[in-house]
């Protein structure tokens, strides 16, 4: 039997992540896609393991090459995107693809894919609370950060595409309303 599709969709600093980790340390089949960027990696992430990196020019040989599911020029020279083939391998394998990617993409992918397709918007409780976790992580310059906090303010106005919106004001509350979509999701 083929797998399932799990599409989570955010602005940055939303929780998300922290969201699919706890989701894939359930009993729940589940295999994280893991996309490609052209950004530089972040802090402790690791080629293969959190994104496929990839130049600007290599990502762009990827789209002329039609290898993608999906993808996003986010910023300039700035891509992220999925690559076909490394789902559509799990999918026959019978695991349940959990997808980290930006609004635009999960949109993409739940129109491919449609109901075999479960798209979760994870929104932030306010865009000052945003920023605030954004600083807090200490991983991005001032002016990225800035950059970041204007795009959510565009990615919100995408939740009503999504079949769920979990407001994470509470991450605990939030975990647990991701975990009950996808059990109620996966037994249909």
């Amino acid at each position: 039997m083929n797998g399932k599709l799990i599409i989570f969709s955010a602005p940055s600093g939303s929780g998300k992540s922290t969201i699919i980790q706890y989701l894939l340390k359930q009993n729940l089949n589940l295999a994280f896609s893991v996309s490609a960027t052209s950004r530089p990696p972040r802090g402790a992430e690791q080629n293969g393991v959190d994104y496929y990196f990839l130049t600007p020019d290599e990502f762009r040989q990827h789209i002329a090459n039609g290898d993608f599911l999906e993808y996003e020029e986010v910023y300039t020279n700035r891509y992220y995107g999925t690559l076909r083939q490394s789902v559509e391998d799990l999918i026959k394998e019978g695991k349940n693809v959990v997808f980290d990617v930006d609004v635009i993409g999960g949109c993409n992918i739940k129109e491919i894919y449609g109901n075999k397709a479960l798209s979760i918007f994870i929104q932030p409780p306010s865009i000052e609370e945003l920023r605030n976790r954004l600083v807090s992580r200490a991983t991005d310059a001032p002016e990225v950060i800035e950059d970041r906090v204007s795009k959510a303010a565009y990615e919100l106005t995408f939740a009503s595409r999504f079949d769920v919106v979990i407001v994470n004001d509470d991450l605990e509350k939030a975990q647990c309303e991701a975990l009950a979509a996808l059990k109620s999701f996966l037994a249909l």
